[in-house]
């Protein structure tokens, strides 16, 4: 199996970022910056495609990626990763580990400890797979195209709705029948060197998505995912449970 990393980039002016994230395989840098311009060159022996375009909004970004990608298996990155040495090892290893794996979700190292840290493999459902993001994300391509998923480009920094993609794609995943597998293995390293390009708080807009993606996930149980964040996650939204669903439900909001 040959590993392929698809980063998602920003404003990259060289090819600096390559070393930076301790590119080990080939790579598509998809960058949104200030040009149009394709480059394709070989860097350490490794294929390296750089995709700059003018275009914004991170589903899109990752389409461009994901659509010209030849890699048996893919992960998708950010710009503020590092990977470990032994990642196309370790992400191999899995995948023949558990061969009937369509996608693979694995840990990041954190200097501060934000994200669900995977303590043994398991099957991911309907149950569990808000917990993951896309960075810590690998696909078998095939089965990735057999079954026609991309990313929603309406959903992630740069869009209307600031946050979702990654919970989308995931979902579109098990809806198509994907086995989806999370693996207590560290692929990679966050730098978060730089601040987010839409998490500004819990505030009224982060609510009001929040309801636009789960009725973009589901239009007969949104109103049910609504409520069961409202009650748990309270505490981190800063306000009552019930506000908090009347914010997420409000009609306003129900644009798909």
């Amino acid at each position: 199996m040959n590993v392929q990393v698809l980063v998602a980039a920003m404003h990259q002016t060289d090819h600096a970022l390559l070393e930076k994230m301790n590119i080990q395989s080939s790579a598509i840098v998809a960058n949104q910056c200030d040009r149009n311009e394709i480059e394709d060159f070989v860097w350490n022996g490794h294929k390296i495609r750089y995709l700059n375009f003018t275009e914004r909004g991170v589903g899109l970004n990752r389409n461009n990626a994901l659509m010209r990608a030849d890699g048996e298996i893919c992960l998708f990155a950010d710009d503020d990763m590092v990977y470990v040495d032994s990642y196309t090892q370790i992400v191999t290893d899995a995948f023949k580990q558990y061969p009937d794996a369509d996608v693979m979700i694995f840990n990041l190292i954190e200097p501060i400890k934000t994200r669900y840290v995977i303590q043994k493999a398991r099957r991911v459902s309907y149950l569990n797979f808000l917990r993951y993001g896309t960075a810590r994300v690998a696909i078998k391509t095939k089965s990735i195209r057999n079954h026609g998923i991309y990313f929603n480009q309406c959903f992630g920094g740069g869009t209307e709705h600031c946050h979702g993609e990654d919970n989308l794609f995931l979902a579109e995943c098990l809806k198509k029948g994907l086995k989806i597998y999370a693996v207590p293995f560290f692929i990679a390293e966050l730098t978060e060197e730089r601040a987010s390009s839409w998490n500004t708080g819990y505030d009224e807009k982060y609510l009001r998505d929040q309801g636009v993606l789960y009725r973009t996930m589901s239009r007969r149980l949104w109103r049910l995912l609504c409520l069961q964040d409202a009650i748990r996650h309270c505490g981190k939204y800063g306000s009552s449970w019930l506000k908090i669903y009347r914010t997420m439900t409000r009609q306003k909001n129900r644009v798909f």
